[in-house]
């Protein structure tokens, strides 16, 4: 059975009160077409009887579950390539001078999925900056989903995994085989800790942050919400640290106190001198 109209509109104000992610009329089918596993999972029969399960007391796990199977968890190693040649020949050697002193750079992946972004930039950080070594490099990753963030400690991906983005030279270097797949070796795995962190409710005590990577995550909210994560981002941003969002997303009549940067499609602001006065 299909998904009736008031069911798709109790699934919306579900997992939009839950998370911020906006399921816009139209999106019927997919809906349905993720509510289907889950109701295998969860040994229902129909959709319209696991919609009803939410309405019914003690439903806080399904509704996790639901928006677990709500979250778009497209990503892939060096995704869009601009923004990590920016880390790379700008951000990085601008903050390893300007954190000589205290040799310490903390950098926050706020939608890290899966795990490639963080991965990504840790196996640059090994390769191209020896001289963090004897730095303490904090990378912390969040994401809304324990299920992704379940597979990113994990540090194992597929073969088609691993040939969206990934240079060769990487994959030889930093992975093993392991039946089907390649997983992480154990030093780049541990540059990395994952937490469970959703972005629109209140956010827990986070150190000043270096670099903060809000990448493709803002296309799924509406406009307060994305005032209020740029609000925070702001906030958590030292003075001289840097912002990256995704090639889609733009501060542009959300938040003005943001300087974009002139690295081609690098998607990479700083906080405005004014702002900070």
């Amino acid at each position: 059975m299909s998904l009736s109209g008031s069911d798709f509109e109790l699934v919306r104000r579900v997992v939009y009160d839950t998370s911020g992610i906006v399921l816009d009329p139209g999106k019927e089918y997919l809906v349905e077409s993720r509510l289907q596993p889950l109701c295998r999972h969860e040994n229902v029969p129909s959709i319209p009887r696991l919609v009803q399960k939410l309405r019914e007391p003690g439903a806080q796990p399904l509704v996790t579950r639901l928006v677990d199977a709500m979250t778009t968890n497209e990503t892939s190693f060096f995704r869009d390539v601009e923004p990590f040649e920016a880390l790379r020949r700008h951000v990085l050697p601008a903050l390893i001078e300007a954190r000589r002193a205290t040799r310490q750079l903390n950098i926050w992946y706020a939608a890290s999925s899966t795990g490639q972004e963080p991965y990504s930039v840790s196996m640059m950080l090994d390769a191209e900056f020896p001289q963090l070594r004897g730095w303490i490099v904090n990378q912390l990753a969040t994401d809304i989903s324990p299920t992704v963030l379940e597979r990113a400690r994990a540090g194992r991906y597929s073969q088609l995994e691993v040939n969206r983005g990934l240079p060769a030279k990487y994959l030889v270097h930093y992975f093993t085989k392991v039946g089907n797949d390649w997983r992480l070796k154990d030093n780049i795995r541990k540059m990395v800790r994952f937490e469970e962190l959703n972005l629109i409710k209140a956010w827990p005590l986070l150190p000043a942050m270096d670099i903060v990577m809000l990448r493709n995550v803002m296309i799924y909210f509406d406009t307060e919400a994305k005032k209020r994560v740029l609000s925070g981002a702001r906030r958590v941003l030292r003075p001289d640290g840097y912002l990256f969002l995704g090639g889609a997303e733009t501060p542009m009549n959300l938040d003005d106190s943001f300087d974009r940067q002139p690295y081609p499609r690098a998607g990479c602001y700083t906080v405005k001198a004014t702002t900070l006065a």
